[in-house]
Formats: structure tokens, sequence, C-alpha cells
């Protein structure tokens, strides 16, 4: 277990907008995130619902080194209900008590994600057995309606595919602002990435979303990222080095690099994250019949604290 007293969640993150202290919090970073890399990468929670001070230590002090944590709910419940339950007792323990509301979600905030024809779903890629790209969850929210963690939980595994993939957002900053600081102002401006509205056929239409990719929460001094890698229905700011730091983003998210953590999901394994870089490869992709996969999903508003 990686030394909490030495976590960067300390210092405040504002810091690291200078250049001196872009250096420590960097070296930081990088240290603790090498550490972590080398602790088992799934951790076992003998319940969820009643998590022991350990065990919330040891979810707490991961989210705040990588902002990310992997977990495998030991006591294996498998109905769909009872794990919603379960999840929401999770997330209060750990400070999450502002979920967001989703037009798919049930009275608890839970939503499932498996593949449906139903209507509201048809269409929708989160809902299919097809790949989903880089993102972090809620790039299409207004300011004020920002994501900043989530849960997501295997409650039933593909038969194949389906893998996940995730990366820290503070590392993706610290490969950007390495390979060119302009490309943080870049990615930073208040018009770098624009969604436009769309019509969600139940009468609603979710309007434009227009901000930064990389931004400060002004409550917390933490920094937050919001990304797509769609090239559809979206609009970058037209200017050269918007352009070359989206280049360069999309490059590094292809690449190997070594803190992109990639992981199959089965039954009872999760990921509570700080709404971290992430995306899914396709599943069942040869099945004529619909995929068993389900995996159920709740995401706040606030980020992981702690009691």
């Amino acid at each position: 277990m990686v030394d909490k007293n030495t976590s960067i969640s300390d210092k405040n993150s504002k810091d690291f907008l200078s250049a001196a202290g872009y250096s420590e919090w960097r070296a930081k970073k990088l240290q603790q995130a090498s550490e972590l890399a080398k602790e088992t990468l799934i951790i076992p929670i003998e319940d969820i619902a009643n998590l022991k001070p350990n065990e919330s230590e040891e979810i707490c002090n991961r989210c705040d080194i990588s902002n990310a944590v992997l977990y495998r709910d030991m006591a294996h419940e498998t109905a769909p209900e009872r794990i919603s339950s379960r999840l929401r007792q999770f997330a209060d323990s750990l400070g999450l008590r502002i979920a967001e509301k989703h037009r798919s979600a049930g009275n608890d905030g839970i939503v499932s994600l498996q593949e449906s024809e139903s209507a509201g779903k048809k269409g929708y890629i989160p809902y299919s057995k097809r790949p989903i790209n880089w993102h972090t969850d809620g790039y299409y929210n207004g300011p004020d309606q920002k994501i900043r963690a989530m849960v997501l939980h295997c409650a039933r595994a593909a038969e194949s595919g389906g893998k996940n993939q995730l990366l820290d957002p503070e590392i993706a900053y610290i490969r950007l602002r390495d390979a060119n600081p302009d490309y943080i102002t870049a990615l930073s401006h208040p018009q770098a990435m624009t969604i436009p509205e769309n019509d969600e056929g139940n009468g609603k239409i979710r309007p434009v979303s227009i901000g930064p990719v990389f931004a400060i929460d002004p409550q917390t001094g933490k920094l937050e990222m919001r990304y797509t890698a769609r090239t559809r229905s979206i609009a970058w700011r037209e200017d050269a080095i918007t352009a070359e730091a989206v280049a360069f983003l999309t490059e590094l998210l292809a690449s190997d690099e070594p803190f992109i953590q990639t992981i199959h999901m089965q039954s009872g394994v999760g990921v509570l994250c700080n709404n971290s870089l992430h995306n899914r490869t396709g599943f069942d992709a040869n099945m004529t019949k619909p995929s068993e996969r389900l995996m159920m999903r709740v995401r706040f508003h606030n980020r992981v604290q702690g009691k």
C-alpha cells in the first residue's frame, strides 16, 4: 500500500499551474503512480455495502493517487436489484451523495447498461455491442451538471470481448504538458470543445454544451477533464494549436502508455473513479441472440471524499 502521508492530494492541486509547482506535483504524481502500478490491480472487498475501515482507506488512497480503484465484491451478489442497493450503500459510505438524474436511471439512480432495442436506448452505443471510444462520462453535460465520479459494476460479463481501458486524466495532462505547454492552454480554453444539442427522443432536447477539456474545480482545487474521442457531433475550437493538442491526445490514447490499465471485468468486479478516461471494446459480436452482458452504473456530481 502506497503511503498516503505523501499523497499529492495533500497539496492543493491549483499549485501545479505554476512552473515550479508543476515540477514538484509531477514528480510526486509519477512516483506514486509507479508504486501503485506494482500493487495488485483489483482489491478484494468483503462486502461493498459494509466497508471496513481498512478497505475504505485503501479505496480512498488509490483514488487520491490514480483517481480510480478496481475492486471485487466478494459477497458475489448476482440479483440486479440487490446490486443496485449495495452500490448506493457503497457510494454513500465514500461520500458520493449526489446522484445524477439520468433519463434511464431507476429510482435508486442506477443505470443498467446492456444491449437493448427499446425506445430511448436503441441507437445509443452504451446499449449496443459496439465498441465505445475514449471519453469521460458526461462530456455533453452543462457546467452545472458535471460528472465528477462514477461506479461501474459488472453484474454479468460478456461471453467474449467487452474489455475496458482506464487512464488517469492527470497522467494525460502530464503527457500533454510535457510535450507542449501550449497544448494545455488550448485545451483549457472555455470554448475548446462543443457538443451540439441533441434530441433525446422523449420530448426533451439536450442543450449545446461548450467548455474546456481541462479545468480546475474551484471548490476542491482538483483537475477535471471533459473529453470524447468521437469525430461526429463535435466541434473543436478552430485554431492550429488546438488541432495539434487533440491529435496528440488521440495518439496518446492509442499508444502503449504504461499507465493505461486494461481489464476484462467479470461478475462482481467494478471500478470506482473520479471520472477517469475510459473506453470499451465490442463484445459478443458473433452471437445471434442478445448478449447477457450487464453493467450497472451510477454517476455523481462530487468526487470520492471518504468519510
